[in-house]
C-alpha cells in the first residue's frame, strides 16, 4: 500500500541543487548562443543558413498545403473563442488529417515532419485558432510523443506512439498547486509496489488533461531499498481508476483550450510505463524543453504576420487629418516596429527549428532564447496594433461584428499572447535558466571559489584552473573582427548588412567583460543580481536576434524571394534592436535596484500599507492556494475523451 505524501520542505540551497541536477552538465556539441555569451561571434555556425532536405521539405509543404485547406474551411476561429471549446468534430478532422503526429516517426504512423516544418504548421493552425494551436503543441512538444522519442524503451515507442499519432490526445502534468517552477517541493508521490507504482497527487494547470488519453506525469518516487527514488516520469493511462478531472480551467485568453486540474489517487502505474530510470524525470522534463519550447515562437510568429497584415490593411483605410494613419509618424513608427520585428521573430523561429533538425549545434540557449525573446517581443507587437486601431482595438470582434464592421479580433490576440510570456518557463525563470548556461563556462573553472562549503583545497585548485583560463580569454575579448571595416563584407549589398555584424561582434565581446566584471564583483552574491543577469540574457538575446535576421536576409537575397526586401527588413530591426541594447548596457550600472529591494521589504512589512486606503477589494474569499491533500476525490470527473 502507498503512503500518504507530504509536503516535500525544501531549503533554498537544496531547491538549487534539484534545479542544477537536472541540468546537462556537458557540451558535447558547439553552440552558437553560449559562444555569444562568451565574447565568441561564431558566425560559421549560423551561416550559411542551413535548409531542410528537399524530401523533408516537400513532405512538409504538402502537410501544410491539406492543413490549410482544413482550416479554411472547417475551422470557426470565432466560433471556438465564443463558446470557449474547440468543437468535436474538428478535433476529429486534425485526428484525420494526421496533425496528431506531425512529429512523429513514419513507422509509427505519424507524418514525420522536421522541427521547421512542425513549426510551420503550428503557426498556421494557431493563425486559425490560437486553441488549436496550442491542442496541437501540448499533446506533442511536451505530451507523449516528444520524451518517448528521446527516453522511451522500443516497447513504449510500439505501445503508445501509433496511439498519438491518429487517435490519443497527450498531455503533460509537472505543476501542483504548491509548485511552480521550483519541482524540488513537488509533492505528487509514485511508491514502489511490486512491478507498479502507486500514484497519488493533484496536478494543477494541465493542458490538454480535460480530453486527454495519455498523461506524462512527474512524481517523486521515495528512496528505498532497490529504488534510487527522485523525481519520475510515468506515462499514464487517463482512464485508469483514481484519475479524476476536477476542473476544467478558465483563462484571460486561449479560452477554447482544454486545461484542467487532475487527482491521482491510489492509482497504479506499471512499471513498464515508467520514462527513463527513477530520479531522471527532471532531465527528461527539461531535455523535452530544448526542442519543445519552439512551439511558442511558432505562435508568436503567426501573431505577428496577423498582426502586421491588420496593421497594414487597416492604416491604409482609416483616414485622419487628411490622410491615412499609416503616413503619420507616430503611427508608421508602430508599423516599422511590427514589420521589423515580426521579421525577426521568423529569423529566430527557422533559424532554431533547423538547428535542431541537423541536430549539429546544441540549441538548449538558442531555444530558450527563442522562447523568451518571442513571447515577450510578440506581446508588443499586438499591443501596437490595439493602439493602431484605437478603440475598435479595445473593441471585440462580436461587437464590430454586431454593429456592422469588419470583426478583427485584436483585443483577443493580446489576451491569448500573454500567457506565453508565463508558460514553459517565465519571463523572469527563463531569464534565470539562460544567465545559468551563459556563465557555465565561468562556474566550471571558478566556481568552487565563491562556493562557501568547499576547502580551502579545492579553492587553491580552482583558483589554478581559473588563472590559466582567464589568462587566455581575456585577451580575447579586446579585439576583434568587428573592428576591421571589411569584416563580414558578403552582408554588404544595396543595403549593408555588414555594419551590424560588426557591431554584434564587438557587443558580444562587451557583453562577456561585463558578465566577467560582474562575477569579480559580486562573486557568490551574483545570483541574487537577478535585475542585472536579466539585462545581460536580454542583450544576448537581441544579439542573437539581430544576427538571425542578417542571415535570413541573405538566405532571401541567394535563393532570389524577396532578398532585396528582406535586407531592409533586417536592417531596420538592427537599427531598433542597437538602441535597445544600448539602453539595457546603461542599466547595468545605472538602475534602482538597490532601491528597489528597500522598497519590497517596506512594502511586505505593511510601512505603505497607508497607499491602499480608498479602495474596495473585489477578490472572492478563500485560500490564495488550493488545498492539494492527497485522497480521494470529491468531485465529479470532467474528463472528456473526444472519440
Amino acid at each position: 500500500m502507498s503512503a500518504a505524501p507530504t509536503k516535500p520542505t525544501v531549503t533554498e540551497r537544496e531547491a538549487r541543487e534539484v534545479a542544477e541536477a537536472a541540468r546537462e552538465q556537458d557540451w558535447r556539441k558547439p553552440s552558437f548562443a553560449k559562444e555569444l555569451f562568451l565574447g565568441r561571434f561564431r558566425l560559421d555556425l549560423i551561416h550559411p543558413h542551413p535548409m531542410p532536405p528537399t524530401e523533408d521539405a516537400q513532405r512538409g509543404e504538402e502537410f501544410l498545403a491539406k492543413l490549410r485547406d482544413f482550416c479554411e474551411s472547417k475551422v470557426d476561429g470565432a466560433l471556438i473563442e465564443r463558446e470557449a471549446r474547440i468543437p468535436d468534430e474538428v478535433i476529429n478532422g486534425l485526428k484525420e488529417l494526421g496533425a496528431l503526429g506531425m512529429k512523429i516517426d513514419t513507422k509509427y504512423g505519424g507524418l514525420g515532419l522536421t522541427q521547421v516544418y512542425y513549426n510551420k504548421a503550428l503557426s498556421l493552425a494557431g493563425s486559425a485558432s490560437p486553441a488549436i494551436g496550442v491542442l496541437l503543441s501540448a499533446h506533442q512538444s511536451i505530451g507523449v510523443p516528444q520524451p518517448l522519442k528521446l527516453f522511451g524503451t522500443p516497447e513504449q515507442k510500439e505501445q503508445f506512439l501509433p496511439r498519438c499519432a491518429r487517435t490519443d490526445i497527450s498531455a503533460f502534468l509537472l505543476t501542483e498547486p504548491d509548485v511552480g517552477s521550483d519541482p524540488a517541493r513537488l509533492a505528487t508521490s509514485a511508491v514502489p509496489d511490486g512491478d507498479d507504482y502507486i500514484l497519488d497527487g493533484v496536478k494543477l494547470w494541465t493542458t490538454n488533461g480535460v480530453v486527454a488519453d495519455l498523461l506524462v506525469v512527474m512524481a517523486r518516487v521515495p528512496k528505498s531499498e532497490g529504488h534510487k527514488g527522485g523525481i519520475t516520469a510515468f506515462v499514464v493511462e487517463t482512464n485508469s481508476p483514481g484519475v479524476t478531472v476536477e476542473n476544467r480551467n478558465a483563462f484571460l485568453g486561449l479560452r477554447g483550450i482544454e486545461n484542467g486540474v487532475t487527482r491521482f489517487h491510489q492509482v497504479r502505474v506499471p512499471a513498464a510505463h515508467r520514462i527513463g530510470p527513477e530520479g531522471a524525470g527532471l532531465k527528461i522534463a527539461l531535455t523535452t524543453l530544448n526542442t519543445g519550447r519552439l512551439s511558442l515562437p511558432a505562435s508568436c510568429v503567426a501573431a505577428g504576420k496577423w498582426c502586421l497584415k491588420i496593421a497594414r490593411e487597416w492604416s491604409a483605410a482609416r483616414e485622419q487629418w487628411g490622410k491615412p494613419i499609416a503616413h503619420h509618424e507616430a503611427v508608421g513608427s508602430k508599423i516599422s516596429f511590427i514589420a521589423a520585428t515580426t521579421f525577426a521573430l521568423e529569423a529566430v523561429l527557422d533559424l532554431s527549428s533547423q538547428m535542431a533538425d541537423e541536430d549539429r549545434n546544441d540549441i538548449r540557449i538558442e531555444g530558450a532564447l527563442a522562447k523568451l525573446y518571442a513571447s515577450e517581443m510578440a506581446w508588443l507587437v499586438a499591443d501596437e496594433l490595439v493602439q493602431i486601431r484605437g478603440g475598435r482595438g479595445f473593441e471585440t470582434a462580436e461587437s464590430l461584428r454586431a454593429r456592422g464592421e469588419r470583426a478583427v479580433p485584436a483585443e483577443q490576440v493580446l489576451r491569448d499572447l500573454r500567457i506565453n510570456r508565463i508558460f514553459e518557463g517565465s519571463t523572469e525563470i527563463m531569464h534565470l535558466l539562460i544567465a545559468r548556461e551563459a556563465v557555465d563556462a565561468h562556474l566550471s573553472v571558478a566556481g568552487d571559489l565563491i562556493d562557501p562549503e568547499k576547502s580551502l583545497g579545492d579553492k587553491a585548485k580552482a583558483g589554478a584552473n581559473a588563472g590559466v583560463f582567464y589568462a587566455k580569454w581575456l585577451p580575447k575579448l579586446v579585439a576583434g573582427p568587428g573592428q576591421l571595416p571589411n569584416s563580414y563584407s558578403e552582408f554588404k549589398r544595396e543595403v549593408d548588412l555588414s555594419v551590424h555584424l560588426r557591431y554584434v561582434e564587438r557587443t558580444a565581446r562587451k557583453l562577456a567583460r561585463s558578465t566577467f566584471y560582474a562575477m569579480s564583483r559580486w562573486q557568490g552574491r551574483m545570483e541574487t543580481k537577478q535585475g542585472f543577469l536579466g539585462r545581460i540574457v536580454d542583450i544576448g538575446a537581441e544579439l542573437f536576434a539581430m544576427s538571425a535576421a542578417c542571415v535570413r536576409a541573405e538566405l532571401l537575397r541567394s535563393t532570389e524571394a524577396h532578398g532585396r526586401e528582406a535586407y531592409q527588413l533586417a536592417d531596420v530591426f538592427c537599427r531598433q534592436s542597437r538602441i535597445r541594447v544600448e539602453e539595457l548596457f546603461g542599466r547595468l550600472w545605472n538602475n534602482t535596484d538597490d532601491l528597489d529591494r528597500t522598497v519590497v521589504k517596506g512594502v511586505l512589512s505593511g510601512t505603505y500599507t497607508w497607499l491602499e486606503d480608498g479602495i474596495v477589494d473585489p477578490s472572492g474569499d478563500g485560500p490564495w492556494i488550493a488545498d492539494a491533500t492527497p485522497g480521494p476525490s470529491q468531485k465529479d470527473n470532467v474528463h472528456r475523451p473526444i472519440r
